[in-house]
C-alpha cells in the first residue's frame, strides 16, 4: 500500500489574518509596504477590500506572494523564511523545506481549478472516486537560507506512465536568483474506496494535464541523477534507532493521516547525534509504502551506507570531496507488526565552520 497523505498539489496551510499591514516583496525582490485600497471613501487593507468591494478573488489570493506564470504551465511563489523555522544551525529546517514545497504546490492546484478538499482532485476524479497517493519525494538542498530571507519556489506538474504523475521544484534565493536547491516527487491513482491503484483514464488526462508543459521539463534533466536511484530494504539490525514513536495530533493532515514532513522528522531522529553536530543534510529521498494513523506507534532505524558513489548532481554546493560525505539508509516501521510504512536514504555533507 502506498502512503496516502495531504498532497503537495493541495495541503492548505492558514495564511495571515486579515486587516494587518504586512511587508511584502516586490516582483524585482524590493520589500514595500502593502498599499491600502479605498472603500466608500475610508483608507481599508486589500483584504478588507476584497469583500466591501465585492471581488471574485478571496483575501488570502491578494496577499499570497505567487501566481501562474504567462503559459499558465508552471506556478511560482515566494515565502519569507521566519524565527520559528530555523533550527540549530540558525537556518532553514528540511522540514521548512518539505512544508513550502506542500504549500506551492497546493497553491498551484488551487490556481488552476483544482478541488480544495485534501486531495486535487478534478471533476472526473470525484465522480469515480480517484485521489493521488505519494509514492517518492526527493529533495536536495545545496544552501539553506536563513531567518529573513526569501525563498522563491517554481513548481509544475506533469505526466509519468499510465497511472501516475509528477510534481517538480526548482528553489532559489530570491535575493541573487541563485538556485539553492531542487525536489521532485511522484504520485499515483488510487480508487479511494478499493485502495487500488488505477490507470490515469483519457478524461482525467484531459483535465489535469492541459496544465503541464507538453515537453519534458526535469528538476533533475542529469542523467542517474539522485532521485532515480534505488533505496534497497536492509533486514539486518540497524546501527542506530529511535524506537516507540508516536503521532501527535498537531502531525495530523485534513484527511486524518500522518503528515508527510512528520516522516522527515521521524526519520532524522534515528540520525547519530555526532553526525547532527559536524554535517547537514543535503538530499533525502523517501519511498512511502503504507499509509500511518493517530494509533500507530513507530520505530525508526538507520542504517550507514558504505561503498556507495555520492550523487551530487553537478551542484557547487556539493562536497567537494567524497570522505566530507556520509550517506545513511532508513526504514520506518509499525513498532508492533514491523510491517515498513517508507524506507529512505539521506547524504550529508559536512558543515563548514
Amino acid at each position: 500500500m502506498l502512503r496516502c497523505h495531504t498532497l503537495p498539489q493541495c495541503r492548505l496551510l492558514a495564511q495571515p489574518g486579515a486587516g494587518m499591514l504586512r511587508r511584502r516583496v516586490a516582483p524585482g525582490g524590493t520589500a514595500r509596504w502593502g498599499a491600502a485600497a479605498r472603500v466608500s471613501g475610508v483608507e481599508a487593507s486589500p483584504a478588507r477590500a476584497a469583500v466591501e468591494g465585492g471581488e471574485r478573488t478571496s483575501m488570502a489570493e491578494r496577499l499570497r506572494l505567487g501566481s501562474l506564470l504567462e503559459d499558465g504551465l508552471s506556478y511560482k511563489e515566494s515565502f519569507i523564511v521566519r524565527c520559528y523555522e530555523v533550527g540549530i544551525n540558525k537556518t532553514a529546517t528540511v522540514e521548512t523545506i518539505a512544508n513550502l514545497l506542500q504549500e506551492v504546490g497546493c497553491n498551484h492546484a488551487q490556481s488552476v481549478g483544482f478541488s480544495t478538499d485534501g486531495f486535487a482532485t478534478t471533476t472526473t476524479m470525484r465522480e469515480l472516486g480517484l485521489i493521488w497517493v505519494t509514492n517518492r519525494m526527493h529533495i536536495e538542498i545545496y544552501k539553506y537560507p536563513a531567518w529573513g530571507d526569501v525563498v522563491e519556489i517554481e513548481t509544475w506538474c506533469q505526466e509519468d506512465g499510465r497511472i501516475g504523475t509528477r510534481r517538480d521544484w526548482i528553489l532559489k534565493d530570491l535575493a541573487n536568483g541563485e538556485v539553492i536547491g531542487r525536489a521532485t516527487s511522484k504520485w499515483v491513482m488510487m480508487n479511494q474506496n478499493t485502495r487500488r491503484l488505477q490507470r490515469v483514464s483519457d478524461e482525467v488526462r484531459d483535465e489535469v494535464f492541459v496544465h503541464c508543459p507538453k515537453a519534458p521539463r526535469l528538476a533533475f534533466p542529469e542523467e542517474n541523477n539522485g532521485s532515480l536511484k534505488k533505496i534497497p530494504i536492509r533486514t539486518d539490525p540497524a546501527e542506530h534507532s529511535r524506537l516507540g514513536l508516536v503521532p501527535r495530533r498537531a502531525d495530523l493532515d485534513m484527511n486524518q493521516h500522518v503528515n508527510n514532513v512528520t516522516y522527515i522528522g521521524w526519520v532524522l531522529e534515528s540520525i547519530p547525534q555526532d553526525i547532527i553536530d559536524s554535517h547537514e543534510l543535503q538530499t533525502i529521498t523517501l519511498d512511502y509504502r503504507r499509509e500511518c494513523q493517530h494509533d500507530d506507534i513507530v520505530d525508526s532505524l538507520t542504517y550507514i551506507e558504505e561503498g556507495e558513489e555520492k550523487c551530487t548532481n553537478g551542484s557547487a554546493f556539493a562536497a567537494p570531496h567524497p570522505e566530507e560525505q556520509r550517506q545513511f539508509l532508513h526504514c520506518l516501521r509499525f513498532s508492533g507488526n514491523g510491517h515498513e510504512i517508507n524506507r529512505g536514504r539521506t547524504v550529508w555533507r559536512k558543515l563548514a565552520r
